[in-house]
């Protein structure tokens, strides 16, 4: 469990989940907390008990279905309201009976806040500020504040934010959090009045959002002026531009700083928790998320290759290994031959000598019509072997193809594909069906060759793209299609370039069932 002297906590199950798009259900909250207590972090806050259903469903099982190792659950809600003793206020109870040992209330701390969202008096948010954190420290919880909007509201009025700080403290709040809440400020101005407010002898905290682009930057400048407590989401994520990504800012604070947050293991599967946290909220991860990005440690240009070939720092600031992330070398037309070299050896081939040259050569001719190898390295691969072998990989011969679609008279749409080619001195014609014809394709081609190679029927496809290359010609424009396959053990991308994109697609399938029968250990003709 993460010490006390220096807090990571993570607000993802609740100023995360405000982000638009973003919808967690209870159970995927549960999962989100077990990524992020696997990452080390000091605190998962849970959300709002008794503000809405799910939070309050959440706490309750969190209770019996939540063993953290690391981390403490907090719960979050607001001060008391005004005109009312907090020990007689329903959503303080709702915190008090949360079970969390941890509750973070956000309070004003912006006079105009005051006045004109909660409709009060100045002297009446402290009162509710003092009297709802010394309730719960008497019932036995640990406090945090977050003063919301504090840094617009000390622009405003720097004796009033400051007053409400103090108060805080002084009531017991273990630690305020000063809460960058419109995401406005830039680093040396925050550190400025984060220094002040650490010389009032008060522990401080950080919350940033990303609206300036300086969110993990601010979060960086307010721990270098003093503040011992770091807020932020996983990815990223949050309302409007989001809060501070918390893997980056974890990254920095650690590897750049020198600072022991977590463990050495723990920091070594940060990119694969920050995967898995976007499988639960279905929302895309940021390739070029820095540390954790799959392309956060990919060089493409010929002149970076080079210098990584000889050594892999002069084009990287860590070794990616110690987040859990990888080196990629990406193979395009700005491919010199020390890319093609490296990403060879990467795959297990020597391309020494003047091998890189036809290589090189090949993929430039070949990404000048519209090819990409980025995304595709199982083409790249059959295209490798080619220029080394002079021989393209076949496992069969197509004959011919073709694929209609149906609209019949109950307005549902039928897709029919057949498929001829030559396998193993067999003539095999196969047809299938599927929701589109390049679905009917794929299931004709696999019908067709799997008797004779069992192994297809582990293969699926899990992703299809699609990209006019050239708009300008309408319908009959050059097509590129990209194709996700896998096969329980490996993913793999191909790519296909036609005229039509029926045709593109079957290019790309056709690869997809070559690679994945060559690494099943099937000799290729």
């Amino acid at each position: 469990m993460q010490g006390d002297d220096f807090h990571v906590y993570d607000t993802t199950l609740r100023d995360g989940s405000q982000q638009e798009g973003l919808n967690l259900s209870v159970t995927d909250k549960l999962a989100v907390a077990r990524h992020l207590d696997d990452l080390g972090v000091g605190f998962i806050e849970g959300g709002w008990p008794g503000a809405n259903p799910k939070d309050t469903e959440f706490f309750r099982r969190a209770l019996t279905e939540l063993d953290l190792r690391h981390a403490r659950l907090t719960a979050f809600g607001a001060t008391r309201r005004a005109g009312v003793k907090a020990a007689d206020d329903p959503q303080v109870a709702a915190l008090r009976e949360s079970g969390a040992s941890v509750v973070t209330l956000v309070a004003k701390s912006h006079d105009r806040h005051v006045e004109l969202a909660l409709r009060t008096t100045l002297e009446e948010n402290l009162a509710m500020i003092r009297d709802t954190v010394s309730h719960l420290r008497a019932e036995g919880q640990r406090v945090f504040l977050d003063a919301e909007h504090f840094f617009d509201g000390y622009k405003a009025n720097r004796a009033y934010a400051l007053e409400a700080v103090r108060t805080a403290a002084e009531a017991g709040a273990d630690v305020v959090a000063l809460c960058d809440t419109n995401g406005g400020m830039l680093p040396d101005e925050l550190a400025d009045v984060v220094d002040e407010v650490v010389g009032l002898g008060v522990r401080v905290g950080i919350h940033c959002h990303d609206d300036s682009g300086c969110a993990v930057a601010n979060s960086l400048a307010a721990v270098k002026a003093g503040a011992t407590h770091v807020q932020g989401c996983a990815n990223g994520y949050g309302e409007r531009s989001g809060n501070a990504n918390l893997f980056t800012v974890i990254g920095n604070l650690q590897l750049k700083r020198g600072m022991d947050l977590v463990s050495d293991g723990q920091l070594a599967e940060m990119t694969r928790i920050a995967h898995a946290v976007s499988e639960v909220t279905n929302v895309a991860p940021g390739s070029q998320q820095p540390y954790v990005g799959l392309s956060a440690f990919a060089h493409k240009a010929g002149l970076h290759a080079s210098a990584v070939k000889v050594d892999p720092d002069l084009y990287q600031h860590i070794d990616p290994a110690t987040v859990g992330n990888d080196m990629r070398m990406l193979v395009s037309s700005m491919a010199g031959r020390a890319s093609v070299e490296l990403k060879g050896r990467e795959l297990g081939y020597d391309l020494s000598g003047d091998k890189a040259k036809a290589v090189v050569d090949k993929v430039k001719e070949l990404e000048s019509t519209g090819y990409t190898f980025e995304a595709a390295d199982a083409s790249f691969e059959l295209l490798l072997r080619e220029e080394l072998t002079g021989v393209r990989q076949r496992h069969f011969e197509v004959e011919s193809w073709r694929s209609i679609v149906e609209r019949r008279p109950d307005g549902s749409m039928v897709s029919e594909a057949t498929v001829k080619l030559h396998a193993k001195g067999e003539r095999i014609i196969a047809t299938g069906e599927g929701n589109g014809p390049v679905n009917a394709l794929d299931n004709a081609l696999r019908i067709a060759l799997g008797r004779l190679y069992p192994e297809l029927a582990r293969l699926e496809l899990v992703d299809y793209k699609v990209r006019i290359l050239e708009g300008a010609h309408g319908t009959d424009a050059r097509t590129r299609v990209l194709i996700e396959s896998a096969d329980g053990e490996r993913e793999w991308g191909t790519v296909g370039v036609e005229d039509n994109v029926i045709a593109a697609s079957w290019q790309a399938l056709e690869e997809a069932v070559t690679y994945c029968l060559l690494h099943a250990g099937h000799e290729a003709g």
